[in-house]
């Protein structure tokens, strides 16, 4: 499968060089952060986890998407589905590997995840992370190779794949909800602390996934002889509707629980999110953009028409991607420590090292996708005339 990525034009060895050499960038900036130490991130004694973390949270929301394409193809036979179901496994295998890669990036000595092999806790939610990040790694992995030879060969595949696909749907749940709990377990952190933590961490992951997909599935569809079939794109788009409402849904009862109880540990982080608090308002702007790009992408979804039209549907896209990231990838995380337990205010902002390294991670994933989606254009013959080895 591999080989079939090596092949290509000028354009396309163009955007991998490119992204190889950003991926280079951020593994020289990590080098950097592994000599000096942690001291070079923006994250202090009282905001400990940031920008890192963040990612790794809502990575792990993309890489579930895969189950809202394989769920009605292999479980309910929508066929529509079938030419996506490939490319949403192999989107999960580029988000699972940035998903690691930032975790190993946080640890600050990587030699420290040897620990979860060496003296595994079952009872360490972390352990259990471990397990269903890197199962579901393998699982997409290998569902996406087998499919990709029985269609090459044009037999269907061996019967195990497909339990093992069915597998990854409960898997794809897990990876999610076991998340969720390494928030919601920290008593000292209320603004995690709520048992709608994992219902809202699988809504937004069954909204910006999908979301990302469509877009990507768009995309190829433009540059090469790839087509998503309409009647998939109008259930993908449903999906990605009923999950967005759902999220807002979610959220609005978080902000009713605290602001109706008036619990001052619960309303101080939603204060600092939406008003600011003590004269800081490094989220406020994040928080209400995040706010007004869902809702307004839920409206335009809502109405049937603009659903259909794919130029609006890509821009609605585009908003549930990034207005989830503001908040799931970058409010959420810096709100849970922000005022500590102490009422202590440390504000965060990411280092230049930090970026830089982000940037290096998103951009291996962005070339892990890259290729593997080139392999499958290959095998499928979808490459326009003048792409064909």
């Amino acid at each position: 499968m591999i080989e079939r990525a090596l092949r290509g034009g000028s354009r396309y060895w163009t955007l991998v060089g490119a992204l190889a050499v950003l991926a280079a960038l951020g593994g020289f900036a990590y080098l950097h952060q592994l000599r000096v130490g942690l001291g070079v991130t923006g994250m202090s004694r009282d905001v400990t986890w940031g920008l890192y973390i963040a990612q790794f949270t809502f990575l792990v929301g993309v890489a579930a998407s895969a189950v809202m394409v394989v769920l009605p193809y292999y479980l309910h036979g929508f066929k529509p589905f079938g030419r996506v179901a490939v490319l949403g496994e192999c989107l999960a295998v580029g988000a699972v590997t940035m998903c690691l890669l930032f975790i190993l990036a946080d640890l600050g000595q990587p030699y420290r995840a040897l620990n979860m092999i060496l003296h595994p806790s079952p009872r360490s939610i972390l352990f259990w992370d471990m397990i269903v990040l890197n199962g579901y790694l393998l699982i997409n992995a290998v569902a996406a190779r087998m499919g990709l030879r029985a269609e090459e060969s044009g037999e269907p595949a061996p019967k195990w794949v497909h339990w093992l696909v069915l597998l990854s749907i409960p898997w794809a749940f897990s990876i999610h909800t076991v998340t969720a709990f390494i928030y919601q377990g920290l008593a000292a952190r209320p603004f995690w602390l709520s048992a709608v933590m994992a219902p809202r961490f699988l809504a937004s992951a069954f909204c910006s996934g999908p979301a990302l997909l469509l877009l990507i599935c768009l995309l190829v569809g433009r540059i090469s002889r790839f087509r998503i079939a309409d009647e998939a794109v109008d259930r993908l788009s449903i999906i990605i509707t009923y999950a967005l409402l759902a999220n807002l849904f979610l959220l609005g009862m978080e902000l009713f629980t605290a602001l109706y109880g008036a619990i001052p540990e619960h309303t101080v982080h939603f204060r600092y999110l939406f008003l600011g608090l003590d004269g800081h308002h490094e989220l406020v702007p994040f928080m209400w953009a995040s706010v007004l790009l869902c809702v307004v992408a839920a409206v335009v979804l809502l109405r049937p028409a603009w659903r259909r039209d794919r130029r609006v549907l890509a821009w609605a896209a585009g908003m549930i991607f990034l207005g989830t990231w503001l908040e799931k990838g970058w409010a959420m995380v810096v709100a849970g420590f922000v005022p500590s337990p102490t009422g202590a205010i440390t504000t965060y902002a990411p280092t230049g090292t930090e970026l830089l390294i982000a940037l290096g991670i998103y951009s291996a994933g962005a070339l892990i996708v890259t290729m593997l989606y080139r392999a499958v254009l290959v095998t499928r013959g979808d490459l326009p005339a003048r792409e064909i080895p």
